[in-house]
């Protein structure tokens, strides 16, 4: 039992010495590429760039013990910082001005924390089942605008205003004539070197290396004294322990911001999870990951962190340098000690104009082009999704992109399902069983017999809609229909309003001198119609196990009167 709520401790002492090398390779080579991006996260939040160190720490050593994945990073990201920034901006005027900024931010982290517990305790884990993949890449290219948005002013040294996304780009789009040269020239060159490290070396540390020479150039060549801005003093040691003033922000103007964060943070590891552990004989635990997560940002807030979640870019890299284990964490951890402790002078050197081109390069990686072109090759309507969503996100910001991506994807599903493929199955010559007329050229139905499915469970939504198929599947048929067959298969859900429904077509069938009949008819659903009476109404005789069983009941009827098999019937069929 208590291997089940510390999955680390029980794969911990199942850990073989050979996995440590690979261990102790990939944490070294994630701490690398975490230093400046956990840094530009920082930025990101609104808070100094060492904070994304301290955000680390905490966050790593408790997922060690209340993680499912060997392989996830857990620390700042760059859609929860972008939340945290759009969060705290919005709370700070209850809080009292800008002085409280970090104060707020960790408290925003608590209750991220305390919102990810509760929905460990209510079992919520299914809830990331609301987020489609299309909606997700959407997201993602809708948070990616918003990043490279927030850093124009960074990269050009321009104060940009605005309570909206197009609001700051009209502002800077009215500055642009007093843009700083050296410092977009500086930008510029920042993320050119970034991409073509990431084209020739992707699996060197390319942005600690880019940051690093930027640092060294800005030193060397003096090019503070053309007014390039840097990071400045870097606080030394450790983050303290401390609670926040719980009075600083009111607990229920906080909590929609907690759980828009709480949401997000949570699919984004289920996703990365899951992803790195297909195929790899590791069960993601969704409600244990609530717990981890929860507890990893509770702890963060006490230690003047802000909300985290898990890092894909670093998960990628861990997963490539040899990652066995979380081990790797614990080597992370040690490695941003060990930077807090001894590197501050080196951390102070680095441009801010240098941070900001990172924070843009990793935006422009959350954009997947070969996934949009995907999207738009499976089905058009999930690539106006993706759109739609990340339109939403920038127009309404982050939470109202999420409420607006949840609801968009909850009504596709509606769209779906009331509007499900209908269509008449018959026989084509020389392919087994049943299929629909329109999959092949040369298939018939069988005289007098029409076989309908409804690829859809039937129920409110689209009762009336059935009906209507069903009838306009009557009248266009070829030939006069003597029976009807409903091929039940995929109608595997039902409720009163669809019993009710199947009731007036019968009766609509009747009145046209149409036997009514169900075929493929589960236990289940049988259990649900009988006690509505509708079984009786059908009759007993008129309802088949299976579809063969249903057309050969009616081939009979047939022959019996009018001495002849039905055209279009298989003699397998008629004579098993």
């Amino acid at each position: 039992m208590w291997e089940r709520f510390l999955p680390g401790v029980g794969a911990l002492k199942r850990y073989e010495r050979a996995w440590l090398g690979g261990d102790i390779v990939a944490g070294i080579t994630v701490a690398a590429y975490l230093v400046p991006q956990v840094m530009a996260y920082a930025v990101i939040a609104g808070l100094p760039a060492v904070v994304g160190l301290w955000a680390v720490l905490a966050p790593m050593f408790i997922y060690f013990f209340l993680g499912t994945s060997r392989k996830l990073s857990i620390g700042p990201e760059s859609t929860t910082a972008l939340m945290t920034a759009a969060g705290v901006g919005a709370l700070l005027s209850a809080a009292g001005g800008p002085e409280y900024y970090a104060e707020v931010a960790a408290l925003l982290a608590i209750a991220v924390g305390v919102v990810c517990i509760v929905g460990f305790l209510a079992r919520l884990g299914f809830l990331t089942t609301l987020l489609s993949r299309p909606v997700l890449i959407g997201y993602l290219i809708g948070i990616a605008l918003l990043m490279i948005v927030s850093q124009l002013g960074k990269v050009t040294k321009l104060h940009v205003d605005g309570d909206s996304t197009w609001r700051e780009v009209l502002d800077f789009l009215g500055k642009l004539e007093y843009v700083h040269w050296p410092t977009l020239a500086l930008s510029a060159v920042v993320l050119v070197m970034l991409y073509v490290v990431a084209w020739i070396a992707p699996k060197l540390p390319g942005s600690l290396m880019v940051l690093l020479v930027a640092a060294a150039v800005v030193q060397i060549f003096n090019l503070r004294a053309y007014g390039l801005a840097v990071i400045g003093e870097v606080p030394r040691g450790l983050p303290e322990f401390r609670v926040p003033d719980l009075g600083t922000v009111d607990v229920w103007t906080m909590l929609p911001y907690a759980v828009g964060i709480a949401i997000v943070g949570f699919s984004d590891n289920i996703l990365t999870g899951r992803a790195f552990a297909s195929g790899r004989g590791e069960v993601i635990d969704s409600n244990q990951e609530l717990l981890a997560l929860g507890a990893a940002n509770l702890a963060n807030g006490f230690f003047q962190g802000f909300p985290v979640s898990s890092s894909g870019s670093r998960t990628v890299l861990g997963d490539a340098a040899g990652a066995r284990t979380q081990v790797h964490s614990l080597v992370v951890i040690v490695m941003v000690v060990m930077v807090l402790m001894f590197a501050g002078p080196v951390l102070e050197s680095f441009p801010t104009a240098a941070l900001g081109a990172l924070v843009i390069y990793a935006a422009t990686r959350l954009i997947d082009i070969p996934e949009i072109i995907r999207i738009a090759r499976f089905r058009r309507s999930e690539l106006v999704i993706t759109l739609a969503t990340a339109a939403a996100v920038v127009i309404f910001g982050v939470l109202g992109g999420i409420g607006f991506a949840i609801a968009l994807s909850i009504l596709d599903l509606l769209r779906r399902i009331t509007r499900p493929y209908a269509d008449v199955l018959g026989y084509a010559p020389g392919v087994p069983g049943m299929h629909s007329l329109d999959d092949y050229e040369d298939a018939r139905p069988v005289d007098g017999l029409l076989v309908f499915r409804y690829d859809a469970p039937i129920f409110f939504a689209n009762a009336d809609g059935f009906v209507q198929h069903a009838m306009r599947a009557v009248e266009e048929s070829e030939t006069p229909v003597q029976w009807f067959l409903l091929n039940a298969e995929a109608n595997t859900e039902i409720d009163l309003t669809a019993v009710d429904a199947l009731d007036e077509l019968r009766a609509k069938l009747e009145r046209r001198g149409i036997k009514f009949a169900m075929a493929r008819v589960k236990q289940d659903l049988y259990r649900r119609l009988e006690p509505t009476g509708f079984i009786d109404h059908v009759g007993r005789d008129y309802i088949f196990e299976t579809l063969p069983t249903g057309v050969r009941a009616y081939a009979n009827r047939y022959q019996a009167r009018h001495g002849r098999w039905p055209d279009g019937v298989p003699r397998e069929v008629v004579e098993p």
